[in-house]
């Protein structure tokens, strides 16, 4: 589950940032997140190979393993219609988001 609130949580942010003209890319960090950076880096390049996301360039390393380069990260019409059609995850989310909003420490 934690990582389809990540996905829905990526896409979102990239959603928001379809208006805004200059995006805040350390939003779109592990950091940011709280996930770690290898998780963050797999499920980044998973969206990519998906084409829910583009502007990211997968970046090989050693031992099979990759990092990622953000170049102009979006949201691709595919994964705007994964947001709109994930209702599931969209009540989960505003669930949640409600409960953090009105209880404190959270």
């Amino acid at each position: 589950m934690a990582n389809f609130k990540l996905i829905y949580q990526i896409l979102t942010l990239l959603d928001k940032y379809l208006d805004d003209e200059n995006p805040d890319w350390s939003k779109l960090s592990a950091e940011n997140f709280k996930v770690t950076d290898k998780r963050f880096t797999c499920i980044m390049i998973m969206l990519y190979q998906a084409g829910y996301i583009d502007g990211i360039a997968p970046v090989p390393l050693m031992g099979g393993k990759y990092d990622i380069k953000l170049l102009e990260p979006s949201i691709t019409l595919k994964g705007l219609e994964y947001l709109e059609n994930n209702d599931m995850m969209h009540k989960a989310y505003r669930f949640i988001k409600g409960v953090k909003d009105i209880t404190p420490g959270i």
